[in-house]
């Protein structure tokens, strides 16, 4: 097993080390957790597979005394938050997240008091699910992509809004509910952001009877609803969708192909779900580094020597897990990011 930049390596998913993660799995009492954007591999030897919400929310209820966390860090850290009393261990505690990166508490802390120091009414913080431990802790209300609309709308109107770190998920929000006092941190993705529109159009056009299924947080998200808005594709054929609900619409879709823009390792369990479905990434390049450097080695090494162990402070949890049960009541929350 050796370790580099981009994770371990030196082990191979075969089916003896599908063996050995399970038997080290029972005899850890651990619950195998992964999302969706994870190498095929570490889905397919997982208890459960989904976003990171649904995920953090099966732990809360499991009865294993550890959870292993195949995702990046700040997925781990809501899982840990939701069960504070559990040990949490993420395979490879390098694994990031550039939209969580792009804010800190203490942004939040100025970017709030910058408007009460305009004599503006209190703001109402709304943070993505994407954020660090820190950033919920701040934060009055957390969402995610199937229930930001919802969560905003539940704000009353004279309120003004903090909407971050999203500004493709927060554009996409103002764009529903017409309010202009929402305003967002300008944070993205920098694999979804990639995801731009005239490459959208041009698998569109080429692909004339292909359904789009496009995620909230991809930089297209504007150019696929300008694409329905102008007749250049039937607006029916366009849905903004968190992973969770492309999960859904895929398994009622009428359609034969799909165009999907997201993050690549979502073709995996969309073509689990309805395998007679021609699923294509709008870019096939669309992959994170950070998801990825969740290995077999990875997960092997988690499993043998208990590492890596994730951990919030308790005040930091407790000020955060407020923000995320306050989520949680609003909306449909379960198809999460």
């Amino acid at each position: 097993m050796r370790r580099t930049e981009d994770g371990y390596t030196g082990v191979s998913a075969t089916e003896e080390w599908a063996a050995e993660v399970r038997r080290l799995a029972e005899r850890r009492n651990a619950v195998l957790l992964a999302h969706n954007y994870q190498l095929p591999e570490i889905q397919d030897v997982a208890d459960h597979t989904g976003d990171s919400l649904a995920l953090s929310r099966i732990a809360a209820e499991s009865t294993a005394d550890e959870i292993v966390f195949c995702g990046v860090h700040f997925m781990a850290e809501t899982a840990k938050i939701l069960s504070p009393d559990k040990t949490v261990l993420i395979p490879d505690e390098r694994a990031g997240c550039s939209l969580a990166d792009s804010i800190t508490a203490e942004d939040l802390r100025s970017w709030r008091e910058q408007f009460l120091d305009a004599g503006e009414p209190e703001p109402v913080v709304v943070s993505y699910v994407n954020t660090t431990a820190e950033v919920k802790a701040e934060t009055d209300v957390c969402c995610t992509s199937s229930n930001a609309v919802d969560v905003v709308r539940s704000i009353p109107e004279e309120r003004p809004v903090l909407f971050c770190p999203d500004q493709f998920l927060g554009a996409h929000v103002k764009r529903v509910t017409g309010r202009q006092n929402l305003h967002v941190w300008a944070g993205e993705c920098h694999v979804h952001a990639g995801i731009n529109g005239a490459e959208l159009a041009e698998r569109a056009a080429s692909e004339p009877d292909a359904d789009l299924f496009i995620h909230p947080e991809c930089g297209c998200a504007t150019s696929a609803l300008y694409l329905a808005g102008d007749g250049t594709v039937d607006s029916e054929r366009v849905k903004i969708l968190s992973t969770g609900g492309m999960l859904d619409a895929a398994r009622s879709t009428g359609a034969s192909s799909v165009l999907v823009a997201t993050e690549v390792g979502m073709l995996h369990q969309l073509r689990t779900a309805a395998p007679d479905i021609d699923f294509r990434a709008v870019n096939d390049r669309a992959s994170c580094r950070y998801m990825k450097m969740i290995t077999p080695a990875a997960l092997l090494r988690c499993l043998t020597e208990g590492r890596d162990r994730v951990e919030v402070s308790d005040e930091v949890a407790r000020r955060a897990r407020s923000a995320v049960e306050r989520m949680i009541s609003i909306g449909r929350p379960g198809g999460g990011e």
